[in-house]
């Protein structure tokens, strides 16, 4: 390749408004392949989580020695924050002498609607900065190459016997800017696609999850009602 039509040479060549939108897409690159990177861990290690602790949860431990051992770790996952959400509502109401299983479930419910909610969000966080790189980037850079083509063409008025070899630099320097367009969009589409698949799969397993735990504490709350209602009539008799 002739060291004149060189992608270094080319942006180096390019006018200022080309170069300023070069570096908006390397910026925006280096960007997304951040939130590449961390989102893509965060994820992977949240799913992880969630199998594991659910194997923990249905091995037959005790749900308090369980409690326990969460408020003992210094993070938790995102199972684990509903778990504790849902037990530590299902202490409060029976604290409180609710005898009715179903007013202890609306409020241990609740409180684990609003546990899932807040881990959903956390997993969708950042994920819209790579939308908006993958969806905007192109333009960006369809920007840049209209302009640089425009000064190309400008540049032409002075000179007298337009030829391709005077033309093809401005036109290859204003090109470059659509090509990186497309090498920031594109990674940032994939990424968000998967990701938001996967954001989708683990806020489905937190909810069922939740639904789960929700009936096995109607159970013991309608166990303890039936208890309660016993020994109401032992001491009656």
């Amino acid at each position: 390749m002739n060291d004149s039509m060189s992608i270094v040479n080319l942006i180096a060549h390019a006018s200022f408004v080309v170069q300023l939108v070069m570096l908006l897409l390397v910026l925006a690159s280096l960007g997304s392949w951040i939130v590449i990177i961390q989102r893509g861990r965060f994820l992977n290690a949240t799913d992880k989580a969630l199998k594991n602790f659910e194997e923990r949860f249905w091995s037959g431990i005790d749900l308090n020695d369980l409690y326990r051992e969460c408020q003992t770790q210094s993070t938790t996952s995102a199972a684990e924050n509903v778990f504790m959400a849902g037990l530590k509502e299902f202490g409060k109401m029976r604290q409180q002498n609710t005898s009715d299983p179903e007013a202890v479930m609306v409020g241990v419910q609740r409180a684990m609607r609003v546990s899932v909610t807040r881990e959903s969000e956390k997993l969708d966080n950042h994920l819209p900065l790579l939308a908006t790189i993958g969806s905007t980037s192109p333009y960006v850079g369809l920007f840049g190459t209209v302009w640089g083509i425009m000064h190309a063409f400008h540049g032409l008025a002075n000179v007298k016997q337009a030829t391709i070899a005077t033309v093809a630099p401005g036109i290859s320097e204003a090109l470059v800017a659509t090509a990186m367009g497309l090498l920031a969009a594109i990674p940032a589409v994939i990424f968000y696609n998967r990701y938001v698949v996967s954001c989708d799969r683990i806020s489905s397993g937190l909810g069922t999850f939740a639904e789960e735990f929700g009936t096995l504490l109607f159970r013991k709350a309608h166990k303890m009602h039936q208890s309660n209602v016993s020994q109401g009539r032992e001491g009656k008799s």
